[in-house]
């Protein structure tokens, strides 16, 4: 998922960042990130990261949901025996959720049955006081979801940080990390008025994100309403990444409107069967 890709990008680029921000370290001392890949029946996930310091371990989940199959809480339980059993040292689980919503579930945390109790720390954006990220340049684009009664001018406050940073591939990292996440939580109109695209062009996570699609489908036009452009690429991003689309199903896809097909543009990066884009597309029937 194209967010929690953003996220995972930001907390390897700048691990140190997140060490001083979630832990009580002044000074953390070689902060190495540790990849992802754990032992027993090893597990790989793209919203994971895994920090080392002081012979302690940070390890982030970045969710934008808060229900998943295994659920997060259960896990979160897996990641630290794992955690525990390969580097035996301690583990300090932090999971961050990026999107709002009135969900019960974004405040669970622990995992618990009969006989097993496994708590962890949860951090919800849109509760964070933005001052602690708008200092280092390394969180700057989580701020977009930070706690604000004035939206837009905490934006344009973050805009106005990002575009101090005087080093051409960083600011253009960050513009890049900070348009995707702000996605989450502003007009794109807004976005595209106070972040020039063409200063990201140069950006790693920017490219990898338009490979994705993330941002691909806006540079061809989709917003501007050319949807025979948005449909041809979509149905080969579908394709590609769930395989042959059925007749009914194009047909379907192609009643829905301009930003219909973005909302589609987004959600496929999480799909991987067919069954997934036939579940979307229900959900928006009348």
């Amino acid at each position: 998922m194209a967010y929690d890709n953003t996220c995972k990008y930001l907390a390897e680029k700048f691990p140190a960042a997140f060490v001083r921000w979630l832990l009580p370290i002044d000074e953390p001392t070689d902060v190495q990130v540790l990849k992802t890949e754990l032992i027993q029946e090893p597990i790989r996930a793209d919203s994971l990261v895994f920090l080392q310091t002081d012979n302690q371990i940070l390890h982030l989940e970045f969710e934008t949901r808060p229900y998943s199959d295994p659920p997060i809480a259960f896990r979160m339980l897996d990641y630290y025996v794992r955690l525990k059993r390969q580097y035996s040292c301690s583990i300090n689980q932090v999971v961050i959720f990026l999107q709002q919503t009135a969900s019960e579930q974004f405040f669970v945390s622990e995992y618990t049955d009969a006989n097993t109790r496994h708590g962890y720390r949860v951090l919800r954006l849109w509760e964070q006081d933005p001052a602690s990220l708008l200092s280092v340049p390394g969180l700057l684009p989580l701020a977009t979801l930070s706690q604000t009664n004035s939206p837009r001018t905490l934006l344009e406050q973050i805009a106005t940080q990002i575009a101090t940073i005087e080093e051409p591939t960083q600011q253009a990292d960050l513009l890049a990390c900070t348009q995707v996440l702000a996605g989450l939580r502003f007009e794109k109109d807004l976005i595209r008025q106070l972040f020039r695209k063409e200063t990201m062009r140069g950006s790693v996570i920017y490219q990898e994100i338009r490979e994705d699609g993330l941002l691909e489908g806006r540079q061809l036009g989709l917003l501007e309403g050319r949807k025979d452009e948005a449909l041809s690429l979509l149905t080969r991003q579908l394709t590609r990444r769930i395989g042959s689309i059925a007749p009914e199903t194009r047909e379907q896809i192609q009643t829905l409107s301009v930003e219909e097909l973005e909302d589609l543009g987004e959600a496929l990066l999480d799909f991987s069967e067919a069954s997934d884009l036939t579940n979307w597309l229900n959900d928006r029937q009348p």
